[in-house]
């Protein structure tokens, strides 16, 4: 489990000295600091328009609001995420909290712009035990070069949490179990093979309960891509990061290109659906809760929901892992398990309204007792501790289990408020999920990969994180067209095109900077 005191008290010290002598500290207005008699509310902006749960509504945040004495405004974009989140830095008007994915550029760009404060301020003026509840990866991992520490993220795996629990992947190969079985259970592992399952599916069941099926089913294509066909696609093939210690090219990989050479061919013969392409996160949900994929790849975190609408309505209807693509020497997938920048990075902007309350909050909710509630819930009523473990109480488990919407509405534990969740401590409190959502997670094992030192995260590096950012876009308009080409010389020259305006692009600084930022990383984790 993380080490959560201060082992490394010297390195925190050493944070909040050097915090004291900067300009960007906490001013005269941050004095509210009084418990009021009504709740501070503070307003705190997600940046997925996909997250609807409302605070205040539910067992778990109105005991939270108990707690701390603060209530929440969640405030969600309703269009384009990059967009509002854009335009509320170009106007200054982030709200008191905000949460967004730790790769996005913004990370940076509201520090830059000193929109936010860093926690190291916070908590020499306010409570220096704050320090005591962090994660020392995470911590270390988001210190910038002054020093500081800005944002706190979720989801943060270290290599020594990884070393020391079984932890899966969040990646799966997943089929529809009735139409899987009934075609003959058929080997994917191969282009040809997964060709034919494909059409045999579709000739079999060209409709599931009333609806078209879509032989092939895919995350939602962003401006960078889409991670069903680039990502998890390149995990399941065990494309390499790096070869021969240096920064290797995952798009350009011949053994990824001849999948995506066989995806489009069944683009071409109509398997790869229009929707695909143009369908957002609402309606991949919906299509996946009536069972219209017959395949994908996707998150088995993001499927839970769906799996188990379909489990009671039909347990034959439901989706399962089984093996997917791989590489022509049969090598095992490489799936990764997440890493230590976690999934989201929460800030407190200069613009909050009481500083000292929001960090009152982010403290509990990241200390044991608020990931107990925010995973459990509200024990008695939700739950109850037997033998030190938890037993979900019947009424809670079965509404979690056939109707997520009700009950993040009703009781809002499993991590409905997920900002700060940290699942490496929730372990120590975990309980068996119904078979189908293990049988996903339990599939991965195997093949779970700690991978976080080649993630892309170039900090202060501004040059290249614009180079990167701009090499994503230029992959995010170029996969979909691969796999809409006309015919395989169409493919080769988008993709030569594709190479040369990367080049054109600052690819070879590009690649110096990834291989610095290999090795710092390797550094930073231990390894050699």
């Amino acid at each position: 489990m993380k080490i959560r005191k201060i082992k490394y008290a010297l390195f925190i010290l050493i944070l909040l000295l050097s915090a004291a002598g900067c300009q960007n500290s906490v001013t005269e207005k941050d004095e509210k600091t009084d418990k009021n008699s009504n709740p501070v509310k503070l307003d705190w902006y997600v940046n997925y328009s996909w997250f609807k749960t409302v605070w205040g509504k539910n067992e778990v945040s109105k005991a939270i609001t108990d707690h701390t004495d603060v209530d929440i405004d969640y405030q969600i974009p309703k269009g384009n995420e990059t967009d509002k989140l854009n335009a509320m830095i170009a106007s200054d008007t982030l709200p008191d909290l905000v949460t967004i994915g730790w790769w996005e550029t913004q990370n940076q760009e509201i520090i830059d712009k000193g929109q936010v404060y860093s926690l190291n301020d916070l908590a020499r003026k306010y409570d220096p035990g704050f320090f005591d509840v962090l994660d020392e990866s995470a911590v270390k991992w988001y210190t910038k070069s002054d020093g500081k520490i800005y944002g706190y993220p979720n989801s943060s795996y270290s290599p020594e949490d990884f070393k020391n629990n079984q932890i899966p992947s969040n990646q799966n190969f997943l089929v529809r179990k009735d139409i899987y079985e009934t075609i003959g259970s058929p080997d994917m592992t191969t282009p040809e093979g997964f060709s034919d399952a494909v059409r045999k599916a579709y000739k079999t069941f060209p409709k599931v309960d009333e609806n078209p099926l879509i032989p092939i089913g895919s995350d939602e294509f962003n401006e960078n891509g889409a991670n069903s066909f680039d990502q998890y696609l390149q995990a399941f093939l065990a494309v390499p990061y790096e070869k021969d210690g240096k920064y290797y090219d995952r798009n350009t990989d011949p053994e990824y290109l001849r999948w995506l050479k066989m995806f489009r061919q069944l683009g071409k013969e109509g398997y790869l659906k229009d929707e695909i392409f143009i369908d957002k996160r609402s309606q991949l949900e919906s299509k996946l809760a009536n069972g219209q994929y017959f395949c994908l790849f996707y998150q088995n975190t993001d499927i839970k929901d769906q799996v188990r609408t379909l489990n009671e309505k039909d347990p034959d209807s439901i989706y399962i892992p089984v093996e997917g693509p791989r590489n022509s020497k049969g090598d095992d997938p490489v799936l990764p398990v997440p890493g230590v920048h976690g999934w989201t990075v929460t800030y407190i902007t200069k613009n909050c309204k009481d500083p000292k309350k929001a960090l009152e909050l982010i403290k509990y909710l990241i200390s044991e007792e608020g990931q107990k509630m925010t995973y459990l819930g509200v024990e008695g009523s939700m739950y109850q501790m037997k033998d030190n473990r938890p037993v979900i109480n019947p009424e809670v488990k079965k509404l979690l289990e056939t109707d997520r919407k009700a009950y993040d509405a009703k009781y809002g534990a499993d991590n409905t408020f997920w900002m700060l969740q940290d699942n490496v401590m929730q372990l120590k409190w975990s309980y068996e999920e119904d078979d189908p959502i293990s049988a996903m997670k339990r599939w991965t094992y195997p093949y779970a990969t700690y991978t976080a030192q080649y993630d892309m995260n170039f900090d202060e590096n501004i040059k290249a994180a614009v180079i990167y950012k701009n090499q994503q876009k230029l992959w995010g308009d170029t996969l979909p067209r691969l796999l809409l080409a006309e015919n395989d010389e169409e493919f080769d020259r988008i993709l030569a095109d594709y190479k040369e305006k990367r080049e054109a692009n600052g690819y070879e600084t590009f690649v110096q900077e990834a291989n610095e930022r290999f090795q710092k990383n390797k550094e930073l984790f231990g390894m050699e």
